[in-house]
């Protein structure tokens, strides 16, 4: 099975488990599609009207467009809670305000799991939390191991579970004992394998780069001492997607190179592949707001790796007796993988 095959086929909501989960800053759903794909149930919270719209064009669950808050109530009981709460306030790619930015979603994810109590929980972030804001990171870890949580974190990196881009990101998972990480692939999947039937073929001159755009691109690469040009190779995986590189014609845009030697920035649905988005999910809005909703999202495909994880926890190593026996020790790190 291809790639292509692959994220069409594998990732299509299918819900028949009785496992219930609510995602937190869900965005258009690339969390929730990887778990129902893999059976669960899902309920989202999401701010963002038209990502709240794309994740209910194209999932079994219902998407509530409503800002979260550490007041937010639940009056349901779910099995897993999971999110992405914002990251902007920790990325490089930011102002790095961190627990100051009022975009900052921990209090909000913390409220809904001392309410709700799940059997497990997850949240993902960027890298900037393991540095320089570390010791938030430590904070909220250690407020949630208070509720009983035996808690782990690692960097994974997308690449290594099927998705065709370099992209590391936190994923930091609270449990009650024996919860096992998914294991890496061993295939590393390529922009041709993705995207290589669309690039010669998607006829959008307005994403053409113009001389003065080379021009721009050239002095851009130049200054941030890029020794080899910042187009997308076709024999390697991608590097990350950000809302910027792939909304705006800017320096460091994700672009591909034509075979006639002109430049053309990425389309919607490349970007989507990259992101591991199946072809039959359709985003909602303007073009720059689906390219945000798409530059935001956890891709699918490693969702759906860690969804099938939690999925094993729950039907065999749930053992909630198990996290008396390990309180007093340490939350367990473990950076790359």
């Amino acid at each position: 099975m291809n790639y292509l095959e692959r994220i069409n086929e594998l990732l299509k909501p299918v819900s028949d488990l009785e496992f219930t989960v609510l995602d937190l800053f869900a965005g258009c759903g690339g969390l929730s599609l990887g778990f129902e794909s893999v059976g669960f149930q899902t309920v989202g919270y999401e701010m963002d009207i038209k990502a709240t719209e794309t994740y209910n064009r194209n999932l079994k669950g219902k998407c509530f467009a409503e800002k979260l808050t550490e007041q937010t109530t639940y009056k349901d009981f779910f099995d897993v809670v999971i999110g992405g709460p914002p990251c902007q306030p920790f990325s490089v790619g930011g102002h790095q305000k961190g627990i100051d930015d009022e975009r900052n979603g921990f209090p909000s994810f913390i409220n809904a799991i001392k309410q709700i109590k799940p059997k497990i929980w997850l949240f993902e972030n960027v890298r900037g939390m393991l540095y320089s804001n570390k010791w938030y990171l430590d904070e909220v870890i250690e407020t949630l191991q208070n509720e009983g949580y035996f808690i782990e974190y690692k960097l994974l990196n997308a690449v290594n579970y099927g998705v065709p881009q370099n992209r590391e990101r936190v994923f930091v998972i609270g449990h009650k004992g024996k919860f096992d990480f998914p294991k890496p692939e061993n295939k590393k999947i390529t922009v041709v394998e993705a995207i290589g039937d669309l690039i010669e073929t998607i006829q959008d001159e307005g994403k053409i780069l113009t001389a003065s755009m080379d021009r721009y691109v050239a002095n851009y690469e130049k200054a941030s001492s890029c020794i080899n040009p910042r187009d997308l190779h076709l024999h390697k995986p991608a590097r990350t997607l950000t809302c910027r590189n792939i909304a705006a014609p800017t320096g460091d845009m994700q672009r591909v190179k034509l075979k006639d030697g002109r430049r053309r920035r990425i389309s919607i649905r490349e970007a989507a592949r990259l992101q591991s988005f199946p072809d039959w999910f359709e985003f909602i809005g303007t073009e720059t707001q689906q390219y945000y909703q798409i530059g935001n999202a956890v891709p699918p495909l490693l969702a759906w790796h860690i969804a099938n994880s939690i999925k094993n926890y729950l039907f065999n190593d749930f053992e909630p007796q198990e996290f008396v026996k390990k309180q007093s020790q340490p939350y367990q790190i473990s950076l790359f993988q």
